[in-house]
């Protein structure tokens, strides 16, 4: 049989995921960056137990997982002091989380794609899809391929172009994300290792340590609050707003980036030969973490089709009856699990604890972490090199 070969756009989470379970399938692989390197922007990322399940399947887990701490347990806070929720994570509590460092998880993806032999090219633009499942670069350059895939993130060209979105919701909430030095006089404890999430309307304030040395912070605030959105940050206002987090807004640099949540869905994720993968699919909010696990759980879940199917657009058709239906799920529950920055304190901790609806809210929110994505159903969990040295 002919070696296949696919051509991706976007060198992203979701995009180089798949690059890197393809050529480990024996299919030859290019990725178009239209950037000049490969690399996040900086700050943290929630990363659950599905994610790195995927890592583990391509193998770079130990590479993205070298300095990376396990969160315990997410609490938030009303600005009186007062909680409006807790959830314990791990053995006792549910899948495992993880912070780490946007670009660290990216650049171990890199690492498993690169060793398969997936060709990256930078500086290079795409534009379109070809008829026969190839790529059009914006030079006019048609590269040919049995696969064409768009990851090339939420303001998509390739999907616009072929008539797949069925909705771009710009929500009105957003958030800056950035991380600043960890000291041993934080809130948290010098060692512990959970998220706390600090509620005074109308914006939000989430401290999660990355490791011992660098908190990752996500200062949510709508996108009418001038001051709330305004770049450098205005520390002052944000100070006005979390005065007991008055030393952390202190550490906080000139660069940072503010992003608007935006969720899209398509009418279908494919056309012909060409696929839609990651946030140019199904971007959703920050509610429960899960862009960046599901978009991989996704990519996975594609590569994994494409050997179970006689054909490429049978695959495609295979891969999304599979995978969207979590997908949506998530979507869905990513809004419910954090409510618009205008919801009040009072209101979500009755939402959170009504007697006969906790058990089964926590359910549908933690169900994606639980997930055990297609190509990974044989896999023990991963575990840090060290605890596979006590175990054995």
């Amino acid at each position: 049989m002919a070696r296949r070969h696919a051509e991706i756009a976007g060198a992203g989470f979701a995009g180089l995921t798949l690059a890197a379970a393809l050529a480990q399938r024996g299919w030859s692989v290019r990725v178009h960056e239209r950037s000049q390197h490969v690399r996040a922007f900086g700050s943290g990322i929630w990363f659950w137990e599905n994610g790195l399940r995927v890592l583990n399947a391509i193998g770079s887990a130990d590479e993205a997982m070298s300095d990376a701490v396990e969160s315990r347990l997410w609490k938030s806070i009303a600005v009186s002091g007062r909680q409006i929720e807790r959830v314990d994570f791990g053995p006792l509590g549910g899948p495992r989380v993880f912070c780490l460092l946007r670009d660290s998880l990216l650049r171990a993806i890199l690492y498993a794609a690169e060793h398969a032999d997936v060709e990256i090219v930078t500086n290079s633009d795409v534009v379109g899809a070809l008829p026969d499942g190839g790529l059009e670069l914006s030079d006019g350059t048609k590269c040919s391929a049995d696969l064409g895939v768009a990851a090339d993130g939420v303001h998509s060209r390739i999907r616009d172009a072929l008539g797949l979105l069925q909705l771009h919701e710009r929500h009105v909430d957003g958030e800056h994300r950035l991380v600043v030095p960890r000291h041993a006089d934080d809130l948290l404890a010098p060692d512990a290792f959970h998220a706390v999430e600090w509620w005074g309307p109308p914006r939000r304030f989430l401290l999660t340590p990355v490791n011992n040395e660098v908190l990752y912070l996500a200062m949510a605030a709508r996108q009418d609050d001038r001051d709330g959105i305004r770049i450098p940050i205005e520390k002052e206002s944000w100070i006005r707003s979390f005065p007991q987090l008055e030393r952390i807004i202190g550490r906080i640099g000139s660069e940072s980036r503010y992003d608007s949540f935006e969720t899209i869905k398509l009418k279908r994720w494919s056309a012909g030969r060409i696929a839609v993968v990651g946030d140019a699919a199904h971007s959703m909010t920050p509610g429960l973490g899960q862009g960046a696990s599901t978009s991989m759980v996704n990519a996975l879940g594609l590569a994994v089709a494409l050997d179970d199917a006689p054909d490429v657009e049978a695959a495609l058709s295979l891969w999304e009856a599979r995978e969207r239906p979590l997908t949506e799920h998530t979507q869905r529950w990513t809004l419910l699990a954090y409510p618009h920055l205008a919801v009040p304190a009072w209101r979500a901790r009755i939402w959170f604890h009504t007697p006969v609806l906790a058990s089964w809210i926590r359910r549908q929110r933690l169900r994606p972490a639980r997930h055990i994505a297609r190509g990974t159903e044989g896999d023990a969990p991963w575990r840090a090199p060290e605890q596979r040295t006590r175990v054995a």
